[in-house]
């Protein structure tokens, strides 16, 4: 997304029924917006329809502050719509959740040093004191917060209040190994990004490249999520797989694993920034 854009992202789904593309082009166009991209796509077994579309603001005759209210009141109420609507001039505000391994903390923030990121990190997380150091390399605070049982509620709400005055709109959880509580991820639904280091649904949980060696696999992958109250089950954004053999040992496995992890992160991270992503029920449609 170039930074001096003026556009609006729409996400939808629906029902579907005849005319809901024709419906949502001729807002846009009568309205003398110009479109951008438009994907969609229906899922025949639920019938229900999906939608993204970027139009150019600057021609566009509502001003953007009603056009939530105007889509609304046309169109949704009609086509029993559930949308979101985002605008280019306002970029997410990240936080990066991450334990002691700095993999994946380092391919975030480099490709947010790089400028490849239309989005801010106001702070990082942690439960360990570790990776102060590679924070402050990147000119971003870091709050630690170390967590116990006897803590866990008090530390969080912390933690929560802390990413409100920031004005956090997601959280990506860069190998933190800490499970989230209930409470906390329902302040953030579908706002959560969590990495798992194996192919998802296999191998959940703690260890997934120990329990792929004990099986003989032929394959490991990593896997990004949305995360829900369910381990390892929330809604899938993307994943990727590496060939392995029977030589490699578990330290093999981590090393290969660790590059996939990164990536698949990295991508998953993107597409939210971009808008890219719908969840319904336990499912992602990830547009192009």
């Amino acid at each position: 997304m170039k930074l001096n854009d003026n556009t609006a992202v729409l996400l939808l789904h629906c029902p579907d029924k005849p005319g809901i593309l024709a419906a949502v082009t001729e807002f846009i166009n009568q309205h003398s917006g110009n479109i951008l991209y438009l994907d969609q796509y229906v899922n025949r077994e639920e019938k229900v329809f999906f939608m993204r579309v970027k139009w150019d603001l600057d021609t566009f005759q509502i001003p953007k502050e009603k056009i939530q209210d105007y889509f609304q009141t046309l169109l949704a109420s009609r086509f029993d719509m559930h949308f979101r609507l985002y605008f280019s001039d306002t970029k997410p505000r990240m936080a990066i959740f991450v334990s002691k391994m700095p993999h994946c903390l380092y391919d975030l923030l480099s490709r947010y040093a790089a400028g490849e990121w239309h989005v801010d990190i106001p702070l990082i997380i942690s439960n360990h004191p570790d990776m102060e150091p590679v924070a402050k390399r990147f000119g971003i605070e870091y709050h630690y917060f170390p967590i116990n049982k006897e803590n866990k509620a008090e530390q969080e709400a912390k933690e929560l209040e802390l990413m409100k005055s920031k004005g956090i709109t997601f959280c990506v959880l860069a190998r933190y190994m800490q499970i989230l509580s209930p409470e906390f991820i329902n302040h953030y639904p579908d706002r959560i990004i969590n990495i798992h280091h194996s192919f998802l649904p296999a191998f959940m949980g703690a260890k997934p490249y120990h329990a792929a060696h004990e099986r003989g696999v032929k394959i490991i992958g990593a896997t990004s999520h949305y995360v829900t109250t369910d381990l390892d089950a929330g809604p899938i954004i993307e994943q990727d797989v590496t060939r392995i053999s029977h030589v490699d040992t578990v330290d093999v496995l981590i090393h290969k694993g660790r590059d996939l992890e990164k990536i698949v992160l990295s991508r998953a991270v993107e597409k939210h920034i971009e808008r890219k992503t719908l969840t319904y029920k336990n499912r992602t449609v990830v547009f192009q």
